[in-house]
């Protein structure tokens, strides 16, 4: 049974006229009673009576015309969705993002895509770096923010964030009072560190900055989000090095300052499988770097001001 067929049928059913019927369809008389003596034939019922006269439907005809409006409505439907979900307008986007992105534009970006695709159901699940690829190769996830490039052929990246990696110190810490830091003066200071198993290069950067800096850090505290790193830290538990962006989270009790000659860079990337056709993956991603580039400068709360000057 084709749709064409269908389409032809319904004419037919409402004019009861060959002839009306094929001047509403734009085609020939002969076209249309082939159409329907197919339509019969796969059906395996007549659907109308003709005779010199008139045009009737049968009993067979009838049951089909009530369903026959459904199908062509359903299929009209279904055509639309793909073609929406083809152009961007519709479908599904699958998020897996690092906490970190949380203070780097992610949720200005997806306030903003929302906003343009309504229709669009998003889904977003917090994982570290390789629990995202995991779920990025078992089609589990449609895009992924992470901390890593180091990815498989299977997928491909795009670095979103380059920053800086600053001082992360409790408020009445004896350095918090500085406008730098540099790294070497956390030489004999307790470190809250990103974890290793949750991010293999982060845990490796930061590692990297204290070896520059001629000592390996005495590490207390291992943690899976840099969220738990500034909370340990605003409680006293230690200090910390960590992305720029978590100067956003403003949680009292934990200040933040520049580090001296330390270009180590802490960066996020977007992670998509190279197979992937869904256009709304780039758009998104175009959404957080554009959320990036607008976002403006934070200013300083009272808790992460260095101390004024005195004057002599």
């Amino acid at each position: 049974m084709e749709l064409r067929h269908l389409r032809y049928f319904v004419v037919l059913a409402e004019e009861l006229h060959f002839g009306r019927a094929a001047r509403r369809l734009a085609i020939s008389q002969p076209p249309l009673s082939v159409a329907i003596r197919q339509l019969e034939a796969s059906v395996g019922a007549q659907l109308f009576e003709r005779n010199s006269k008139a045009v009737r439907l049968t009993a067979a005809g009838q049951t089909l015309q009530a369903s026959a409006h459904t199908l062509l409505r359903d299929a009209q439907e279904a055509a639309m969705e793909a073609r929406h979900v083809a152009q961007g307008l519709a479908g599904r986007l699958r998020i897996g993002f690092v906490g970190a992105m949380l203070y780097r534009g992610l949720p200005q970006a997806l306030k903003r895509f929302q906003a343009a695709h309504p229709a669009v159901r998003v889904t977003l699940t917090e994982l570290n770096s390789g629990e995202q690829m995991a779920e990025l190769l078992h089609d589990r996830l449609d895009v992924g923010f992470a901390h890593t490039r180091r990815v498989p052929s299977e997928l491909q990246c795009r670095l979103l964030v380059s920053e800086a990696f600053v001082a992360c110190l409790p408020a009445g810490h004896r350095l918090a009072r500085r406008r730098q830091v540099a790294v070497a003066d956390l030489r004999d200071e307790s470190f809250v560190l990103f974890s290793r198993s949750a991010s293999p290069d982060y845990h490796a950067r930061i590692l990297s900055i204290c070896g520059d800096a001629g000592f390996w850090p005495e590490v207390r505290q291992e943690v899976r989000h840099w969220l738990a790193v500034v909370s340990l830290v605003s409680q006293g538990m230690g200090v910390a090095l960590v992305p720029d962006a978590m100067r956003h989270c403003a949680l009292p009790g934990a200040v933040f300052r520049p580090l001296e000659g330390t270009r180590t860079l802490s960066e996020a990337y977007g992670l998509w499988p190279v197979a992937s056709l869904n256009p709304l993956v780039p758009r998104l991603l175009d959404e957080v770097v554009g959320a990036r580039a607008e976002r403006p400068a934070m200013s300083a709360g009272p808790g992460d001001r260095p101390a004024p000057r005195s004057r002599r």
